[in-house]
């Protein structure tokens, strides 16, 4: 059954399954109450052994995030400053090392072997699962399949394309976070130099909504908070975040700060492994001993229901705030204290899904607390109000003076390595606060428009107005949302190109003319330097490869930058320079950025931490200097009857697009990912059984979106809610739903319908 496109109310939009996503052999166990312990080291070796073989495993482990190594391409946890053990590395960071240097190449006899019509066919596992890209490859207007292409070829028919077009704007250059700060700086240079602002990154479709509330209450888009700090305080709440999957290391820093007497509360519809208990895998007591808990107090909130719960919070602690905090940093608080004067415990209940004393119990932790500090990720930041959710936790710790203490503050976790740094280095569709200081130290007028952010850009491409569009690193087609339509736009353009390292989604889905730009990883060593990397709190360090490329005919993300940037422009910028030696490009950032001012000498050892003034000093970069309480309605989600709420979310083998396999161990679910989780009674009233096979249809003005056989499994999620993974779930996201001020999709909060599946469910893996 083909892809057909939503034009109109009533039509539907929807994507069959891939041929062989291996579900008829799914089986669903118990769900783990602990995470990590001997599991986790036993499915570390095994991928990494299966992919690198011992002595290489051996080689590249050793090295992942020692401060002569480099940076782990998974999550963005932050190192230690001090001590480091051996193995500085979770069970995802294994896997994520494994996928990049994996002995699998995929050759320009791989691609004479597939035509890009059966790669399209073929599941996001199995594509992932070919290996290392090795040469530059084009499919041409009419091909059936990607041929080789010389590299001189390629940035020639790059740089011709781009300088056809009637106007930069025309172009978008989209970015993942996997890029280092180097290549993330050249390239934003690249594109301003070009004439463009339209540099969409995956940000926008994750802690966007972290950066729109925190600029705008706090004067800066990062959390206030270093490792020590999680270590030192005294209460850590952790919202809308399975740090068991998603930032394993995370699960490290909460034992400690557990062991120095720490409380911890859970806020999560999804019981999560590792939110319950952990053992740690690096020490004899996560071997032979005893978990340790992690959860004191754990809220199963309904999806959507935080802003609520926050509002709820910060009622209650009113006769508990700090004056004296409140009265000499912030500004709104008495507008603030009147917005929340009077709980409506009814529509609060409702909203969360807790019970008015589960919501007191929370609050009296807060109260008890001299240091708190709240995390959270893509449970918080991916749904309609996630701004002014944010805004509400943002409020609830400027109430107790929990910013720019220690041990206290926010703490947005950012899920992939250096996503910040890009940010930072100007990777964003407006224009950074340094950009007139580029245009200086470049010599050419920086485009003041806004560009095109994520979704923007799809509408863009769709209408015809981006005809170019260029993805260093990440996997666009499946990232983003609406599948079918995202695939359509993609299709649109004159050229689309990927800077990548293996197969993906993406490079099934192409342009008129598609190129395929094959670069090396973190793993591996580059001629021109190391390069450098920001971690989720604010640390900048070196990252140095050591492993021989993945194939000589490599290219380093600086390098393909610079020779793009030299061949499109004129010579004013001295990219050969820059692609030979990292050094001098961080002269140039040196000299741009601020906070990075003697930035070669303060790379030794662990790297330095860039300035935040509000955890620093208590200052605010607002237009009054102070930080600002925010007042907002009390919103939730509308649910029809006989209709649930969606979220999406990873499994344990998976991290963001790429999928390490099929199994999602604390989930208890092996060998599928076709599942939709939801709680039993829901199902029983929606006259489903546990274990029949659904479609799951989402409902939207524009029309409806069907994802066709999933298995229902009965699990104890909050009720009225169901979770599914993407990316084979984002058919489902709509595009015009997103998230008021920040424009991110809306992946945790879709309105759907289960239905009886009316299709066979998948056929084996091939």
């Amino acid at each position: 059954m083909g892809p057909t496109i939503t034009t109109s109310l009533g039509v539907m939009a929807k994507k069959a399954p891939r041929d062989d996503v291996g579900d008829r052999d799914l089986r669903v166990g118990t769900p783990k109450r602990v995470a990590a312990g001997i599991p986790a080291v036993v499915a570390s070796m095994r991928a990494a052994v299966g992919e690198m073989g011992v002595r290489r495993t051996a080689l590249t482990l050793l090295k992942v995030n020692q401060k002569s190594g480099f940076d782990c391409p998974g999550c963005a946890w932050p190192e230690s400053a001090g001590h480091r053990t051996p193995f500085e590395f979770c069970e995802n960071g294994a896997k994520a090392v494994a996928e990049e240097a994996t002995l699998r190449r995929v050759t320009p006899e791989f691609f004479a072997e597939h035509p890009v019509a059966e790669l399209d066919g073929r599941s996001d596992y199995w594509l992932g699962q070919q290996g290392r890209l090795t040469h530059p490859m084009v499919l041409r207007p009419g091909d059936t399949h990607y041929r080789p292409i010389s590299w001189p070829d390629a940035f020639a028919l790059t740089a011709s394309t781009l300088r056809g077009l009637d106007t930069p704007d025309a172009a978008a250059f989209y970015t993942s976070g996997r890029t280092s700060n180097e290549a993330a700086f050249l390239y934003q240079l690249f594109a301003r130099a070009f004439g463009t602002n339209n540099l969409p990154d995956c940000s926008n479709m994750c802690h966007e909504s972290s950066g729109t509330a925190l600029n705008a209450t706090i004067g800066i888009g990062k959390g206030s908070v270093t490792l020590d700090d999680i270590h030192r305080s005294s209460l850590i709440v952790v919202v809308g975040q399975n740090p068991g999957t998603n930032h394993p290391r995370m699960l490290t820093a909460l034992e400690t700060a557990k062991r120095n007497g720490a409380r911890i509360i859970a806020v999560n519809p999804l019981p999560e492994a590792g939110l319950l208990a952990f053992k740690n895998p690096q020490k004899v007591s996560g071997v032979v001993g005893s978990a340790t808990t992690l959860a004191d107090q754990y809220l199963q909130i309904r999806v959507g229901g935080d802003l609520a719960l926050f509002q709820a919070l910060g009622t209650l602690l009113l006769p508990h705030a700090d004056r004296e905090f409140i009265a000499a940093h912030t500004t709104g608080f008495d507008s603030y204290a009147a917005n929340v004067a009077e709980v409506d415990w009814a529509v609060t209940e409702e909203a969360t899904g807790l019970t008015r004393a589960e919501i007191e119990e929370t609050a009296a932790m807060f109260a008890a607390s001299d240091a708190t500090i709240v995390c959270w990720a893509m449970g918080l930041t991916q749904h309609r109000d996630a701004v002014a959710t944010i805004q509400e936790v943002v409020n609830v710790q400027l109430l107790r003076g929990m910013i720019g203490k220690p041990g206290a503050g926010l703490c947005p976790v950012r899920g992939h390595s250096n996503v910040q740094g890009d940010r930072t280095m100007g990777v964003w569709e407006r224009v950074p606060a340094w950009g007139p200081a580029l245009g200086k130290e470049f010599g050419f007028r920086v485009p003041a428009e806004t560009g095109h952010d994520t979704v923007e850009t799809i509408r863009a491409m769709r209408d015809g107005q981006v005809k170019v569009f260029v993805g260093m690193g990440g996997n666009f087609a499946a990232a983003t949302p609406d599948t079918v339509a995202t695939e359509a736009a993609l299709r649109t353009c004159e050229l689309t190109v990927q800077i990548s390292t293996k197969l993906n989604r993406s490079h099934t889905v192409t342009g008129k003319t598609a190129l395929i730009l094959p670069c090396l990883g973190r793993t591996e060593a580059d001629p021109a330097g190391f390069v450098t990397v920001e971690d989720s709190m604010s640390c900048v360090h070196a990252s140095r490869g050591s492993l021989p490329p993945a194939a000589p005919t490599l290219l380093s993300e600086v390098a393909i930058v610079s020779r793009l940037g030299a061949a499109t422009l004129d010579d004013t910028i001295p990219w050969e320079s820059f692609e030979h030696d990292y050094a001098a490009v961080r002269a140039r950032i040196a000299r741009v950025v601020p906070g990075f001012a003697d930035f070669e000498n303060r790379l030794g050892g662990a790297g330095f931490t860039l300035p935040h003034p509000p955890r620093d000093s208590r200052s605010f970069d607002t237009p009054d200097g102070r930080a600002r309480f925010t007042v907002s309605p009390l919103t939730s989600i509308e649910v029809p009857e006989g209709r649930l709420l969606m979220q999406t979310l990873r499994s344990h083998d998976q991290y963001n697009t790429t999928i390490y396999g099929l199994d999602d161990r604390y989930r208890g679910i092996t060998a599928g990912r076709r599942v939709v989780f939801a709680h039993a009674e829901d199902l029983a009233e929606h006259g489903l059984a546990d274990g029949s096979m659904v479609d799951i249809v989402s409902e939207w003005p524009d029309g409806e979106r069907r994802a066709e056989g999933f298995r229902a499994v009965a699990y104890p999620t909050a009720r009225g809610c169901v979770a599914t993974y993407f990316p084979e779930a984002n058919v489902l996201v709509p595009l015009d739903s997103v998230a008021v001020g920040s424009n991110t999709p809306t992946s945790k909060a879709v309105v759907v319908r289960l239905e009886p599946a009316h299709a066979p469910s998948p056929g084996p893996s091939a």
